[in-house]
């Protein structure tokens, strides 16, 4: 009887810490204590461990055992400690050598029967390992696809604790992670191509794809305003491999990484009812709280159809997302953090009515006004272009006989983010959307003589300093889409259009 150590991973947000489990076999009566501020979940590992070794062949301690979880200030929170749990009681207990635990993180949760079931989480985890200094960690079968995504560590996948215990003595091997390509193929798109007529709100699409800028589509049903949403994401960059990781991290917390295990480079797009409480659109629940829709869009679009049917107190709840780009979330067990750095795109009807032509309408002032009233000022504000689409005619299909394809719109898109990707190199900004309002004017100013426009609306009270910033935003993306070197007065026009054509809606 002894102490041994064994180390498992404590996440918080998408971020890890480096567990150390102390295990003390010794004198006095028989029981186990678990300290370290355990959860409701990680508490009840008392009786799943206990079960899971006398199930897999070993014999339980008949002595008193302290399990210590470190540092002792961190919460820890959920099932996946069980593994390490177990290794370390037994080491400790002298059936298992405490020398073959050292350097190896364990993750897993324990059936009674000992078989080691799934969790959440496990890629940022096998992140937090390695960056700890750990070269070797045992996860669960089913997500050896999942941790097999990070690179420099070596992974192995069990389904019995058995299994574990016969490969720490060096009896048994586990299951390898398997060699992967880097990347997973971009998946496919709904072709922007299909989209008849709309030609301002197809090039307001193409705008915002290009400098990462919020957009609010306005019309009647049937007018084009989701198909175009769906087929914005399509024109958007692939991901780097450290943004597609980061995407697959929140991912993993949130249980919804695709079954095939391969790390997706294509943006993200997320579209979550407006039935959608608080907690599931920006995050939530007891303990530490989970990721939101705001987080599962990060690097990619969120899009929130019929827009007015939210209730106001849950688009407010988008500001602070929209302007930082990450979600602080406080709970009793700590505050944890979770990136959402995401184009948010927005589509409503005019009225709640909303007849096929805007004429038939017959909404009384005050209906229309609290239908209207739900998207506040503040929000508006934060909305880069706003864009009211007419309805579909024989007129405008004629007109438009030849609409442009996704390939042929993403290739001026590339190319503008790759003029600003330039222009704003060793800033940490890859976007114009990106940039803040002062380091905007003060980085790369532009002619008085050019904003006088907009210079003038500030001064009327008719544009406020945050819209009068993402009005020059907007005109740095249209110069970089004509391929211009600074914006000239008809960009900072065109981008003032865009951004007051809907406020009137």
């Amino acid at each position: 009887m002894g102490l041994a150590r064994a180390w498992s991973i404590g996440l918080h947000g998408i971020d890890g810490d480096l567990v150390e489990i102390e295990a003390d076999v010794g004198a006095g009566l028989p029981g186990l204590s678990l300290v370290g501020l355990p959860d409701a979940a990680l508490a009840e590992a008392r009786d799943r461990v206990r079960a899971a070794v006398v199930n897999s062949g070993r014999t339980w301690p008949g002595r008193k055992i302290t399990l210590a979880l470190s540092p002792a200030t961190l919460p820890k929170a959920g099932s996946s400690y069980d593994l390490a749990l177990a290794c370390g009681v037994l080491a400790a207990a002298g059936q298992v050598r405490p020398s073959a635990l050292e350097g190896v993180v364990l993750l897993g949760e324990l059936a009674l029967d000992g078989r080691i079931r799934e969790v959440r989480g496990v890629l940022p985890c096998v992140v937090a390992a390695r960056r700890a200094g750990m070269r070797r960690v045992v996860v669960p079968e089913e997500c050896l696809d999942e941790a097999s995504l990070v690179g420099d560590v070596e992974l192995f996948g069990a389904g019995h604790l058995a299994d574990v215990l016969a490969w720490v003595e060096g009896e048994g091997r586990l299951t390898r992670a398997p060699a992967r390509p880097p990347l997973a193929r971009p998946r496919a798109h709904e072709d922007l191509g299909e989209v008849v007529g709309q030609g301002p709100a197809r090039r307001a699409a193409e705008i915002a794809a290009a400098g990462g800028h919020h957009l609010l589509f306005v019309g009647p049903p049937g007018s084009g305003k989701t198909m175009i949403a769906r087929r914005l994401v399509g024109l958007l960059p692939d991901l780097s491999v450290a943004e597609a990781m980061e995407v697959a991290a929140v991912r993993s917390l949130a249980g919804a990484l695709p079954p095939d295990g391969d790390l997706v480079v294509s943006p993200p797009f997320v579209a979550p009812h407006h039935g959608v409480s608080a907690a599931a659109l920006v995050g939530g629940g007891s303990g530490l709280a989970r990721p939101g829709a705001v987080s599962l869009a990060h690097r990619g679009v969120l899009f929130l159809d019929e827009v007015y049917e939210f209730g106001p107190h849950l688009l407010d709840c988008l500001r602070t997302p929209l302007e930082e780009g990450e979600v602080r979330l406080a709970r009793k067990d700590g505050v944890v953090r979770y990136p959402s750095r995401f184009q948010l795109v927005m589509a409503a009807n005019p009225c709640p009515c909303a007849p096929p032509r805007p004429t038939d309408c017959d909404c009384r002032p005050d209906a229309l006004r609290r239908y209207r009233s739900r998207l506040s000022g503040p929000m508006l504000d934060r909305t880069d272009l706003q864009v009211e689409l007419q309805p579909v005619t024989t007129l405008a299909r004629g007109v438009d006989e030849q609409e442009e394809d996704t390939a042929t719109v993403r290739a001026r898109v590339l190319a503008a983010r790759e003029r600003a990707r330039v222009r704003w190199a060793g800033t940490g900004w890859r976007s114009n959307a990106e940039v803040p309002g002062p380091a905007l004017r003060r980085l790369r100013p532009v002619d008085p003589a050019v904003t006088g426009e907009l210079d003038g609306l500030l001064r009327a009270g008719l544009l406020t300093a945050r819209a009068l910033d993402r009005c020059l935003r907007v005109a740095w993306t249209v110069c970089d889409l004509r391929e211009g070197e600074r914006p000239d007065a008809d960009d900072v026009h065109a981008a003032l259009e865009l951004k007051r054509r809907g406020a009137t809606t």
